[in-house]
């Protein structure tokens, strides 16, 4: 760890670099095939870059309402209603925000006080705790139970206690590729009818849903929208993660909260970006058929790699693909991934690093929002392991 001057006292003291950032630099330094942090290599929509460069040209280049355009927000609402059958308030309940990350950082840091308890289930995506410690809060983890990644409901009912301040689910969920199920839902909804709990539903793969599943979104469950901020990215599903454009719902009295900090943070969000986001979004044929798009993906990869040594675990959404190693090696994860992108070429992530305790179930995660040519290369490289 780095040496302070007496004055600076960390926030984070045990927080390093994210496993992201170490392994793409791993990938570019050893020019390895990149399937570790998690974008699409496919190009944002034609058609919606051609809309910014329209707007930036007529002179759309100056902020924001602080909420967001309304223009944008109205669209945004009229796609939830068509999607999941519930009307919010496009003036007081939808808020656009610097990607999903920072929605999820503004809704904790606004709603979670100190010593207030949020349950994480891990593995987790890594920006959840850290808005927590940094909030006062005190995250408290919840695994998943292998190799489904499901919820054991029985044991979350003894999670739960009187400090117990907001729940962080993730569906379709990072990194494992697992769905919640409509039982799902309805066991969540049960566990907080009638206690004062928030749900932070993180659903930024909401199109990437496979093998004829359909997303269950806490909207569909009107106890648990009533106390529930629900995020989604653009970038995941225009292919434009560069843009850092993502959105929430919420009650209006979340949303009151949410924007108080989302207006210190980042005020408000590229203003030509939102105006052709709002034009494209009538464009539904893109959303929706997304996850025929990566459903062919994953099978295409999933095929070209079942003569390798690797086990597949199941992927039943988003873009990513874990697989256990245990038929290779039993050194850890970290050193396998760290081998695998120097001597094969294959950079991937370690699941390790989405569990606070580091549990190593010698499992790693690919991204295969890639092109297939990319995949083929990367899948004949694994094979030969």
């Amino acid at each position: 760890m780095p040496e302070f001057p007496s004055y600076i006292s960390s926030k984070l003291p045990h927080q390093g670099t994210t496993i992201f950032t170490t392994m793409s630099a791993l990938a570019n330094k050893h020019d390895a095939i990149n399937l570790s942090q998690g974008f699409p290599d496919e190009k944002a929509p034609r058609a919606l870059v051609s809309l910014v460069a329209q707007y930036m040209r007529k002179g759309f280049n100056q902020y924001a309402p602080m909420a967001g355009l309304p223009y944008l927000r109205e669209q945004l609402v009229a796609k939830a209603k068509k999607l999941y059958g519930i009307k919010y308030n496009p003036e007081t309940e939808v808020t656009i925000t610097s990607g999903g990350t920072q929605a999820i950082n503004a809704t904790i840091m606004a709603l979670v006080k100190e010593d207030d308890e949020v349950i994480i289930l891990q593995p987790a995506y890594d920006s959840y705790a850290p808005s927590v410690v940094l909030a006062g809060g005190r995250p408290k983890f919840f695994d998943l139970t292998l190799p489904e990644y499901s919820i054991d409901w029985d044991q979350m009912k003894m999670f739960i206690n009187g400090r117990t301040k907001m729940i962080i689910i993730n569906n379709p969920h990072n990194p494992s590729g697992s769905i919640l199920s409509k039982e799902d839902l309805q066991e969540l909804d049960k566990i907080i009818a009638g206690r004062d709990i928030i749900v932070l539903s993180d659903e930024v793969y909401e199109h990437l849903i496979y093998d004829g599943a359909q997303h269950e979104s806490v909207m569909n469950y009107p106890n648990l929208q009533s106390k529930s901020v629900v995020v989604y990215s653009f970038g995941k599903t225009y292919n434009c993660t560069g843009w850092k454009i993502g959105y929430c719902f919420a009650p209006e009295a979340l949303t009151k909260e949410i924007r108080k900090i989302h207006q210190f943070q980042v005020f408000s969000v590229n203003t030509p970006i939102q105006m052709a986001l709002a034009d494209f979004l009538n464009e539904e044929e893109h959303y929706l058929n997304l996850k025929n798009i990566y459903q062919e993906k994953r099978d295409y990869f999933a095929k070209a790699l079942s003569k390798s040594k690797f086990e597949l675990l199941p992927c039943k959404g988003s873009y990513f693909q874990l697989a256990s190693y245990q038929n290779i090696t039993q050194e850890n994860d970290f050193d396998f991934c760290v081998k695998l992108t120097k001597k094969h070429g294959v950079a991937a992530i370690p699941i390790s690093s989405f569990y606070q305790t580091k549990q190593d179930h010698k499992v790693i995660r690919f991204c295969f929002a890639k092109q297939k040519k990319v995949l083929k290369k990367a899948a004949e490289l694994l094979c030969n392991i």
